[in-house]
């Protein structure tokens, strides 16, 4: 028994194309590795690209797509008052991580028109020169504030509906969204359900995405960074089963690897075809766990459950001067590579998968 699509097995061999111990995607070397049996071993993988902004980036089979970034404009996220020590920690905790990965300060958010329009083109700016054909943005703001930024330049960004599925009004503002606005989908937070999924009062919200095929993005498990949400009645994926195999027609995407809930996320994969997990973020929550996980281990598990269909390439990406988050890609890549995926699995995972899911959409 198993899912649509999988199971599958981990990997298939891409041929000798490339030889041991030639550069991987951050320009170090990599040693080759003797043949154990396991998948990712035994066969040589090819050189990628060194370095971003030179004269050389990734390139795949397909177009690359971020299918997971935040356009960084004030209001977006209000939140409420944090108690000082925890906002204290927070803060403590947010520098160490900036000095772990050497990342500066972020900049203030955009605020007014001229500001947002010029956030706009930089990110263009920066999809050209990271070789990236289009970008997602979850949120921004408000619906109508992101669907300006994604008409600036729509043939780079696309943008999903990111109001409150539970509040007054929510499906009409839906309808307005992705049939006025142009939106793609709804992202949205566990937090933000203050009843089931399947509560009846969401059934008219979830026929109209399953009739339009609208993907819904939701994030479950740790919210936020130190200080945040670890524990809700929703905070699971598989919380969202019943919902998700009565509406079979939602492309359902859980990010982060389900952010540590992987066992979860892996079960509800097996048992609902309409699921997808994408593999966005720093993915430090893996360092947390009280078991071993690393991206290249989820990776390989994700596949080896379901198959690289239902897997999905993200960063997310926010704030400047950082941008693109380019090293997120090169190390996704290389594990790709390592795992001996075929070259038409990767190209699906990178932009294939995300593009398929946008084609099918009816509107």
């Amino acid at each position: 028994m198993g899912c649509r699509g999988g199971p599958r097995r981990a990997a298939r061999p891409h041929g000798a194309e490339g030889r041991g111990g030639e550069a991987l995607p951050d320009g170090r070397g990599g040693p080759h590795r003797p043949d154990d049996g396991r998948p990712g071993r035994g066969h040589r993988r090819r050189a990628r690209p060194r370095a971003p902004g030179r004269d050389t980036v990734i390139r795949l089979a397909k177009p690359i797509i971020d299918f997971h970034a935040h356009f960084h404009v004030s209001g977006t996220f209000p939140g409420g008052e944090m108690h000082p020590r925890l906002a204290e920690y927070n803060r403590q905790r947010s520098a160490r991580m900036r000095s772990e990965w050497d990342l500066p300060e972020p900049e203030p958010p955009a605020h007014t028109d001229e500001e947002i329009d010029a956030l706009a083109d930089r990110w263009r700016d920066e999809l050209d020169r990271y070789g990236v054909s289009k970008i997602l943005f979850v949120t921004g703001r408000d619906n109508d504030t992101l669907a300006r930024i994604v008409a600036r330049h729509p043939d780079r960004f696309i943008g999903f509906a990111h109001h409150n599925p539970c509040a007054d009004g929510a499906l009409e503002e839906l309808q307005r969204a992705v049939e006025d606005l142009g939106l793609r989908g709804l992202k949205t937070f566990f937090t933000r359900f203050d009843r089931p999924f399947e509560d009846p009062s969401l059934r008219p919200l979830w026929t109209y995405m399953a009739d339009k095929r609208l993907p819904l993005l939701i994030h479950f498990g740790w919210l936020g960074r130190a200080g945040g949400v670890v524990d809700h009645p929703r905070i699971a994926p598989n919380t969202i089963y019943r919902m998700a195999m009565e509406f079979a027609d939602i492309p359902i995407i859980i990010p982060h690897f389900g952010c540590g809930y992987i066992k979860e996320l892996l079960q509800l994969c097996w048992a609902c075809p309409n699921i997808y997990v994408d593999t966005s973020g720093s993915n430090q929550w893996m360092r947390w766990m009280p078991y071993e996980v690393t991206v290249e281990s989820a990776l390989r598990k994700f596949v080896e459950t379901i198959g690289p269909q239902r897997i999905i390439f993200g960063t997310d990406s926010s704030w400047f001067p950082r941008g693109f988050a380019y090293r997120y890609l090169q190390d996704q890549v290389r594990t790709a590579y390592q795992l001996n995926l075929r070259e038409d699995d990767i190209a699906d995972i990178f932009g294939g998968n995300a593009q398929r899911l946008l084609d099918e959409i009816r509107v």
